[in-house]
């Protein structure tokens, strides 16, 4: 049974950092993707970034300016989302989730849009407040 957990999340200060984890299971598959994205009250459902199982080749929406960074534990298996200078904009409920599509790639901009992720996980809240 495929499971993704989130963890980590939680209130900061504007300007800070927070590193969030996802740890996965269920699958020994060669080829995944695992993806985070986040969802503000009131708003859409959008890719922050992700990372391929294969090369550990990682892509980011260009909205967050280079402050995120995704890097993984092949051992443990868990992905991480390190979230840097966070803005007001930032809060959300984080997910991560997980995409067996080969054509990923292909589709443009794919790695970043949700309905093409197969599993995710329940999510983790972040607040950015003084």
């Amino acid at each position: 049974q495929v499971q993704l957990v989130e963890s980590g999340g939680q209130a900061v200060q504007p300007g800070g950092s927070l590193k969030l984890s996802c740890k996965f299971s269920g699958f020994t598959l060669d080829y995944y993707v695992i993806g985070w994205f986040r969802q503000a009250p009131g708003k859409e459902r959008e890719g922050v970034g992700s990372i391929k199982s294969s090369d550990g080749s990682t892509m980011y929406a260009d909205s967050l300016g280079g402050r995120f960074i995704i890097d993984r534990d092949m051992d443990k298996d868990v992905v991480y989302l390190e979230m840097n200078n966070l803005k007001p904009k930032d809060p959300a409920v984080y997910y991560c989730a997980t995409s067996f599509r080969p054509d990923l790639d292909v589709i443009y901009g794919g790695r970043l849009v949700p309905k093409l992720y197969d599993y995710w996980g329940a999510g983790t809240q972040v607040t950015v407040s003084r």
